[in-house]
């Protein structure tokens, strides 16, 4: 459902969010022709208050906001855009409009390891391990998370750190792909945790 247009003289005001960092990165403004072109192309593009015209942003710098995401509030009356900004987004050259550095806490990379995942089950591109380990199904998944398991035990008591890290890559790595071979994300486990917490 398109925005209501109507209440700001035909804007209305979009955020754009880092999807990978959560970082709000800047705010801008759209007429309807900007809303349908990132629609239409997954560029987002803004319409200009004092230049009086539509533009990508990124079309001259080449700091492009591909769009991830587009939701309404619930007034239906502002945007609030997931985008991966390619390079800084202010025209300073600062990553936001708010002179923040946008960086991801590490824990972050899960997320996107997770929608990875989630894309190749989807696609099942040839050549991808993670293709092929969804072929071969769940019973193979599950024995190479074992597998994994007993290989992180056996470094974490006898090995070397690094070795204990390389082996927990690999655990938490084949756990995300059983979760997805089941339907379910890293999220799912957050859930449950937090659950537990209380």
């Amino acid at each position: 459902m398109k925005p209501d247009f109507s209440k700001l003289d035909g804007l209305v005001p979009a955020i754009i969010q880092d999807n990978t960092t959560g970082k709000v990165l800047m705010l801008g403004f759209m007429n309807e022709a900007a809303y349908d072109k990132t629609i239409e192309t997954n560029k987002v593009t803004f319409y200009s208050r004092t230049r009086q015209k539509l533009w990508t942003k990124g079309e001259e710098s080449g700091h492009f906001l591909n769009m991830v995401s587009m939701a309404s509030d619930c007034d239906n009356d502002t945007l609030l855009i997931k985008a991966n900004p390619i390079g800084p987004t202010c025209h300073t050259g600062a990553d936001t409009c708010w002179n923040e550095t946008n960086v991801s806490e590490d824990i972050y990379f899960l997320k996107y390891l997770q929608d990875v995942i989630d894309q190749r089950k989807r696609d099942m591109p040839e050549g991808s391990y993670t293709t092929s380990l969804f072929n071969k199904g769940v019973n193979k998944i599950a024995q190479k998370v074992g597998e994994e398991a007993v290989e992180t035990i056996i470094d974490a008591t006898n090995g070397t750190d690094e070795g204990f890290l390389y082996e927990g890559a690999d655990l938490i790595y084949h756990l995300l792909v059983l979760l997805t071979h089941k339907g379910y994300r890293i999220e799912d486990l957050c859930r449950e945790l937090m659950k537990r917490h209380k």
